[in-house]
């Protein structure tokens, strides 16, 4: 039987009454007075047991109260279990948590609830994997000292949502083609003298500009106040991408973990030394992360819910677009690259373009597909980075090259 989020165990309970009621039947046919006693009681226990633990369970329950949200792998969550008896006590009890799958008792001496009607218990918690976790509420389970009736009772109230981060680690940079370290840009995205730095011709001129950015040659032309209009410089700064296809199987979740780890150690490697850009399966633009972090806790958190096949589906491929005008370096982090993947970046253009990949899907200590001896230009979160090519990126025209050919 439920009710109110109640659910009602008695089979023991009505088997000891029927075997009473057997009992009294066989004192009766074969006139056996002292069967009657043990019968009776038998009926009694029968009968008592689940209308006691009915009450007991009457005002009973168990609530959670979770420390934080969100919560990084394998770090620990803490918790609280707020634990109310009712008003004839518990004879028998225990909580069933689905936050640390475990089961804590509430009777014998050590039982936390024997000197008040209410009690809190402290409880921590860790989680191997990212992702997000649906936590149902706690069951207390109440039950009679012989375990003929059981009451499981749960608070009707909606899952507790818990978001399991990504863990980070740091990068251990190694050298990039040409024996140099992989350049990191000094910009910062939220001052537009730093985050444009590109002249993309010119135009009128707007108050307030300052006098560094006034185009004096055409001032002087034609007494017409002209400015230079400068272009953003995120092409600039290092792109990360995830690609997260190609997982299949337990070891196939274990390469997308890995990747989705490196990605998000990368992200915020680079963001904090000047910004970067991070692009995430299904996704049309590029998320820009500056040093400040300001759209870090945003992107950290779809790193999260990433899916080597969400809805059963596979993860689309990114949406890169054209590399070959990007001056800055591409870290393209794969969970399970091929030799068309690897092939296809090849030929993509890009100023400086790195493939990460999980150590465990390494072929003789190289990305599958590739030929030749390679070397490893960084490590992180149980991947490694190769260098697929470098070329040096073009010089930008000149302002007045761009009028004329306006």
């Amino acid at each position: 039987m439920s009710d109110d989020g109640r659910s009602f165990v008695i089979h023991r309970a009505v088997g000891v009454a029927v075997a009473g009621a057997g009992l009294v039947l066989v004192a009766e046919i074969f006139d056996a007075a002292p069967l009657f006693v043990p019968a009776v009681a038998l009926v009694i226990i029968g009968v008592l047991a689940p209308v006691w633990v009915w009450l007991c369970a009457r005002g009973a329950d168990a609530r959670r109260a979770l420390s934080a949200e969100r919560v990084i792998e394998d770090e620990p969550l803490a918790a609280r279990l707020q634990i109310r008896r009712g008003w004839l006590g518990l004879p028998g009890a225990e909580v069933i948590d689905p936050f640390t799958r475990s089961r804590l008792a509430l009777s014998g001496p050590l039982s936390p609830i024997r000197d008040g009607r209410t009690a809190t218990v402290r409880v921590v918690a860790r989680f191997p994997r990212r992702g997000l976790l649906a936590l149902e509420a706690p069951a207390l389970v109440i039950s009679d000292p012989l375990d003929l009736a059981r009451v499981r009772t749960t608070r009707c109230v909606p899952a507790q949502r818990l978001l399991v981060l990504p863990r980070t680690e740091p990068v251990r940079w190694l050298t990039v083609a040409g024996g140099g370290r992989l350049p990191r840009p000094d910009g910062d995205a939220s001052a537009e003298a730093q985050a444009a730095v590109d002249i993309d011709g010119l135009r009128p001129y707007r108050p307030g500009t300052p006098a560094s950015r006034i185009h004096w040659p055409t001032v002087a032309r034609g007494g017409e106040l002209i400015e230079r209009r400068l272009r953003a410089d995120g092409d600039s700064r290092p792109l990360v991408v995830l690609d997260a296809r190609g997982v299949d199987g337990p070891d196939g979740d274990a390469a997308l973990d890995d990747a989705v780890r490196a990605c998000a150690s990368l992200a915020l490697d680079l963001a904090r030394h000047g910004g970067c850009g991070l692009l995430l399966p299904g996704e049309q633009r590029p998320t820009a992360i500056d040093r400040e972090l300001g759209a870090w806790a945003a992107a950290y958190a779809r790193l999260a819910v990433v899916h080597g096949r969400p809805g059963g589906r596979p993860s689309p491929a990114p949406r890169l677009g054209p590399l070959g005008g990007r001056r800055g370096a591409v870290l393209y982090v794969a969970a399970a690259p091929s030799a068309r993947v690897a092939g296809a970046l090849t030929a993509c253009g890009a100023a400086l373009l790195m493939l990460v990949v999980p150590r465990r899907v390494l072929v003789e200590g190289r990305p599958p597909g590739a030929r030749g001896r390679m070397s490893a230009t960084l490590e992180v979160s149980g991947c490694r980075g190769f260098a697929l090519g470098a070329r040096r990126a073009p010089p930008a025209p000149s302002p007045e090259a761009r009028v004329a050919s306006g």
